[in-house]
């Protein structure tokens, strides 16, 4: 069979499964299972598919109609210009997680902690973008460590990232000018209403701390003033409806010049806060 055939006969399989954008991920499937970048995909239409492309396609697209993420398939995302590996150890990383890494990256910073750091996406695209930074990557999970340890050698950036296996705070020692987190956030009843590529394929210790969502948050908030420099910044991913309660708690643990930010869709995405006093840059 011709890929373009393949690809005809795929996309409304994906339709009749209820995913959305099935067009644009039954190439980016099909680009998968023929070993080509995506971009390249239309060069191949017209090549006769071999056996082993077939049977690959075929095992993709059985794995989406289960409602699978197509990055989990892949086993790669693309992130603030940089491909990262994922598995199902991990979150996939979203486009909305790019606000926090440019905010993260509109002030210089030389040490940078990122806590529950997953694929490390975080933590990587602000070394990338800051090459006199080092920085350390802490989850709970050991698995998401060798993901984001990965990652970083697929990057580059062994030298300048260290990834500890860490309860938030727990194993975490010196000082810091700048901490960063995606916590997971949402809220207990609001699960079942999540689509299945989140809900079924996702760790759920990576989505959900259980009740209102908030707990991370006041660990966060409790936590980080003394793991930051005079002047530094702390910048957390929040859920759409959570920038005011999260600014409430950085308030009163003493945070200042906090400012809610939106992510493209215009959609409060990150809250971000500053340690009083010193040099915000932590270059003193």
């Amino acid at each position: 069979m011709k890929a373009e055939a393949a690809l005809r006969l795929a996309i409304p399989r994906l339709e009749a499964a209820g995913v959305e954008g099935a067009g644009r991920d039954a190439r980016v499937l099909l680009a998968f299972a023929l070993g080509v970048t995506p971009d390249r995909l239309t060069l191949h239409l017209p090549d006769e598919m071999t056996g082993a492309q077939a049977a690959a396609f075929e095992a993709a697209v059985v794995a989406r109609e289960a409602r699978q993420p197509v990055a989990q398939i892949t086993g790669r995302r693309l992130f603030w210009g940089q491909w990262f590996r994922v598995t199902r150890d991990t979150l996939d990383p979203r486009p909305d997680t790019e606000a926090l890494v440019a905010e993260a990256l509109a002030e210089p910073f030389l040490k940078v902690l990122d806590l529950g750091t997953g694929t490390g996406c975080i933590l990587l695209s602000c070394l990338k973008g800051m090459p006199m930074a080092r920085g350390v990557g802490v989850d709970i999970s050991e698995a998401a460590l060798a993901v984001a340890g990965d990652n970083s050698s697929d990057l580059g950036l062994r030298d300048r990232a260290r990834f500890l296996h860490s309860d938030w705070f727990g194993a975490v020692t010196g000082a810091y000018d700048l901490i960063v987190a995606n916590p997971p956030y949402i809220a207990a009843e609001e699960m079942a209403g999540l689509a299945p590529e989140v809900r079924d394929w996702e760790p759920h210790l990576a989505l959900t701390p259980g009740g209102d969502g908030l707990e991370p948050y006041r660990i966060i908030a409790r936590g980080a003033p003394a793991r930051m420099m005079p002047g530094g910044r702390l910048l957390v991913e929040i859920g759409p409806s959570q920038g005011e309660a999260v600014s409430a708690l950085f308030r009163a643990e003493g945070l200042e010049g906090i400012r809610i930010l939106p992510d493209m869709d215009g959609r409060d995405r990150v809250v971000a806060a500053r340690k009083p006093g010193g040099d915000s840059c932590g270059c003193a």
